[in-house]
């Protein structure tokens, strides 16, 4: 197990590094100058300019701005915006928002894809098989800012039952209708993959063998079907989790939560790339470590699995 890690881990270093080698090279051939940009209406001395160049690194070549880049990232060491922000701190304050937010948002399109997933594969042709198939197709149908402006009307308008927007404080209770609504779409998905899974899963032959056996229902459906049923639904839950930090922008937009997606989305309207690019970098190290775990828990799920 030590060995398949210690393995995992350095094949992600040439992920990591070609992932982050086109992320800072689609940011530097982004048309536009950031130090005229930053200058705005006004005119920079040529003085001026000269130095935040050089603070920047922006008259070095590219090859040699990434590997400042690469020196930063090793370092801990994420920059200054040009606001003048140390990037550090607006990792510090946006990551654990969305962290918890795209959390919440797993384990909630989990438990419910799951259970009604699985409900609806051991009655695959009837009435709650049908119903689960059409709501999860009308929920695929939607866009996510339509469920997020209607959960925000009724729940937190109409109702009064949760709160219309998230402070900065983003606790857990407020964040709840902002999981959903972030996890709804992934929801129709898991959901799907586990009737799917379960369906096929349940006519095995090593289902039947268990039954024959004389082991009760309910253990041949939670150890035998559902166990491997669900090695196709935990691969969708990791890559989800990394796709749910980078596509909360309109989640976070639509309740005014202080996280990844707002912030990113401000530092491109200001045309800061080492935002844009330290955000994106710890994105691609959480997908990373999220993936590796994923690949432990199949050995967890399927006992054919072994990691010499």
């Amino acid at each position: 197990m030590a060995w398949y890690i210690l393995r995992r881990l350095l094949q992600m270093i040439p992920v990591f590094l070609g992932a982050t080698l086109l992320i800072y090279a689609m940011v530097f051939l982004i048309p536009g100058d950031p130090i005229k940009a930053l200058a705005g209406e006004k005119q920079m001395t040529p003085a001026a300019e000269a130095v935040l160049r050089a603070r920047y690194h922006l008259d070095q070549p590219f090859i040699m701005q990434y590997l400042y880049y690469l020196k930063g990232i090793v370092t801990l060491d994420f920059g200054t915006s040009f606001s003048g922000r140390p990037v550090r701190d607006e990792l510090e304050r946006a990551f654990p928002i969305t962290i918890k937010l795209a959390f919440l948002a797993v384990l909630i399109e989990g438990f419910f894809g799951i259970v009604f997933g699985l409900i609806a594969g051991l009655r695959k042709g009837k009435l709650f098989d049908s119903t689960m198939l059409i709501a999860s197709l009308v929920i695929i149908a939607l866009p996510v800012f339509v469920v997020g402006y209607l959960a925000q009307f009724l729940l937190g308008v109409k109702w009064g039952i949760a709160p219309v927007t998230v402070t900065g404080k983003a606790s857990i209770g407020e964040l709840i209708v902002p999981a959903f609504v972030l996890g709804s779409l992934s929801f129709a998905y898991v959901l799907r993959l586990t009737r799917n899974s379960v369906a096929e899963n349940k006519s095995a032959d090593f289902v039947r063998t268990a039954t024959a056996k004389g082991l009760g229902r309910r253990r041949v459906v939670t150890v035998h079907i559902l166990r491997n049923s669900m090695i196709p639904v935990v691969t969708f839950l990791g890559a989800d989790f990394g796709a749910l930090m980078a596509g909360a922008i309109v989640t976070e937009g639509i309740f005014n939560i202080p996280g990844v997606g707002g912030t990113m989305y401000q530092a491109i309207i200001r045309g800061e790339p080492p935002t844009v690019v330290s955000f994106v970098t710890v994105l691609v190290v959480l997908f990373l470590l999220v993936n590796l775990v994923i690949d432990l828990l199949y050995a967890a799920l399927d006992p054919r699995i072994r990691y010499a």
